[in-house]
């Protein structure tokens, strides 16, 4: 009897438990997760909003040994690379010139950078401001509450999942998709982030919002049950 007297109470947590991990459990992340030594890559980054108000800037920094090449120009999004005295860029900052990324949205943006010719882990800290004035720095190490997103960069042909481009033609391609007319600013277009991790996640998020339903429904049936039987 004890057991079915908790039971609105155990299903009632299980539920918030559920809802509630499944919020924390995003990131922001920087895609590929692999890629090979000197390579010119395109990344992805996803930015996820985890509060109830607008993100309203990005700012990604250039890892030790990577080279940020060109971004991708995004509709509503200023773009801004910093340099340093040799004029390579040092970060991206991403800054909306419209309404940002809403509660519950998230939003993507791709940059070329060449990679380190040697095997490492390339770890890309990011900072996420919102609205209010607020940050979040993704700097933390695996584990944290706030973990930057790893890039393995390695010659295994095992891991390696994704294409890269090589070697200086594509890099003269990189280089002439970023000089334009006087006063453009240095742009590319990469080919569209694959939508695998994107599936993926929504297949998890969608398994615990069903889970967490359930649960729900559990909780309310046991306390009218358990409201039913103290009034007789």
């Amino acid at each position: 009897m004890k057991l079915f007297k908790r039971l609105p109470f155990m299903a009632t947590v299980a539920a918030g438990f559920l809802l509630f991990s499944g919020i924390a459990s995003a990131h922001v992340t920087v895609k590929p997760a692999v890629s090979q030594p000197d390579a010119w890559e395109t990344y992805t980054i996803k930015i996820p909003t985890e509060k109830e108000i607008p993100t309203t800037k990005v700012t990604l920094k250039a890892p030790e040994g990577v080279e940020l090449m060109s971004y991708q120009p995004v509709p509503d999004w200023k773009v801004t690379p910093q340099k340093d005295g040799s004029g390579k860029i040092t970060s991206i900052t991403w800054e909306a010139t419209g309404a940002g990324i809403q509660a519950g949205e998230f939003q993507q943006f791709n940059f070329v950078a060449h990679n380190p010719d040697k095997e490492t882990n390339v770890a890309w800290d990011a900072f996420q401001y919102y609205k209010d004035g607020s940050i979040v720095e993704w700097t933390g190490d695996e584990g944290s509450e706030s973990p930057h997103s790893i890039t393995k960069i390695t010659t295994a042909s095992g891991e390696a999942t994704e294409p890269a481009d090589h070697g200086h033609d594509a890099a003269a391609g990189d280089q002439q998709s970023q000089q334009g007319d006087a006063g453009k600013t240095e742009t590319a277009t990469p080919d569209p982030a694959p939508a695998s991790d994107n599936s993926s996640a929504n297949g998890v998020q969608t398994a615990t919002l069903v889970v967490s339903i359930a649960a729900l429904v559990l909780s309310v049936i046991s306390l009218v049950a358990a409201f039913a039987k103290k009034k007789r």
